[in-house]
C-alpha cells in the first residue's frame, strides 16, 4: 500500500473486452463530443474559424445525447411544485418582434437600448433558426434563444466574446437558484459549454484577458443568485422602460455593465495589449 503514490490509490482498473473507449459517461463516450471538447478547450483562436461557428455542432451533439423523456418528466415534475412555471408553460407566450418593431422606443428605454446595441450593429435577432416549439423543453430553448441578446443588456454583458460569459453564468447560476438540480443541469449545459472555450483558452493562450474573463463570469454569477426566474420574462412588457425600471420589473439585481470591447479583441487576436 505504501508503494502507491497517494493520489492513485483507490483506481480500481475495469476490465473489458470491449476494443473502443468505453465510460460510464455518455458525453465521454461519443468521439465527436471528445474530439469538439478537445479542440473547444485547448486551441488557440484564429480567422479562419471564428468562435461563434465553434458552438454549431454543439447543438446537434446536444440534441442527440440528452435524454429528452427524462428531460420532460423533470418539468412535469418541476411544475407540479412551481406554480409560476406551470403557468408560464401553459401561457406558451412566443415573441413576434422583428427589427422594425424597436425603431419607435425612445433614448433611455430597454427596447432603443436593444435596438441601438443589436440591430444598428446588424446582429442578427435569431442566431439560428428553430422550428415551433412542440415539447416543454423545445419550449423552455425556444425562449431562451428569443430572448438571448435582451439577458446580455439585463445582465449587464457587453455584446462581444468577453460579454458572452456574463449571461451565460447568469442563466447557470439562476437555473440552479429556481429549478431543482437535475432540471438545471439539463438546461444548462449548453451555457456551461459556452463559457468553456473562453474560461479555458483564456488562462491557456490570453492571460492579459484573464483577470476580464474572471470578472464577467463573477458578476454573471453575482446577478443570477441575486435575481428571480429571468427565463420566463415577457420582455414586451418592460421594452417602454428605462434600463433600471426594467430590471427591477423583471426582478434582476446586482447587474453591472463592464466595456469588454479591448480584452475581447484581444481574446480573438485582433490587436496587442496596451502598454
Amino acid at each position: 500500500m505504501n508503494d502507491i503514490p497517494y493520489l492513485l490509490r483507490g483506481v480500481q482498473p475495469v476490465a473489458t473486452e470491449s476494443s473502443v473507449l468505453v465510460s460510464s459517461s455518455k458525453y465521454l463516450n461519443d468521439p465527436r463530443m471528445r474530439e469538439w471538447i478537445a479542440n473547444i478547450a485547448l486551441k488557440r483562436n484564429g480567422p479562419d474559424f471564428p468562435a461563434q461557428a465553434e458552438m454549431y455542432p454543439l447543438i446537434g451533439l446536444l440534441d442527440e445525447l440528452q435524454d429528452k423523456d427524462r428531460i420532460e418528466e423533470l418539468f412535469t415534475a418541476e411544475r407540479a411544485k412551481n406554480p409560476a412555471l406551470d403557468a408560464w408553460f401553459n401561457e406558451g407566450f412566443l415573441s413576434d418582434f422583428d427589427t422594425d418593431y424597436f425603431k419607435s422606443f425612445p433614448e433611455g428605454t430597454l427596447g432603443h437600448i436593444f435596438y441601438r446595441d443589436v440591430i444598428e450593429k446588424n446582429f442578427d435577432i435569431v442566431i439560428y433558426e428553430k422550428p415551433l416549439p412542440k415539447t416543454q423543453f423545445e419550449y423552455f430553448l425556444y425562449r431562451a434563444g428569443q430572448n438571448h441578446d435582451l439577458e446580455h443588456i439585463m445582465t449587464g454583458g457587453d455584446f462581444n466574446y468577453m460579454g458572452e460569459l456574463v449571461p451565460a453564468w447568469f442563466r447557470i447560476t439562476n437555473h440552479f437558484k429556481h429549478l431543482s438540480p437535475e432540471l438545471a443541469t439539463e438546461v444548462s449545459l449548453s451555457y456551461l459549454f459556452v463559457t468553456m472555450r473562453y474560461s479555458i483558452r483564456t488562462l491557456l493562450h490570453y492571460p492579459t484577458v484573464w483577470q476580464t474573463c474572471q470578472n464577467a463570469i463573477e458578476r454573471g454569477m453575482r446577478c443570477g443568485h441575486a435575481s428571480g426566474p429571468l427565463f420566463m420574462a415577457k420582455y414586451e412588457d418592460v421594452l417602454h422602460l428605462p434600463l433600471e425600471e426594467a430590471r427591477l420589473r423583471l426582478d434582476v439585481h446586482e447587474a453591472e455593465f463592464v466595456d469588454t470591447t479591448g480584452p475581447s479583441m484581444v481574446w480573438a487576436g485582433r490587436e496587442a495589449v496596451d502598454a
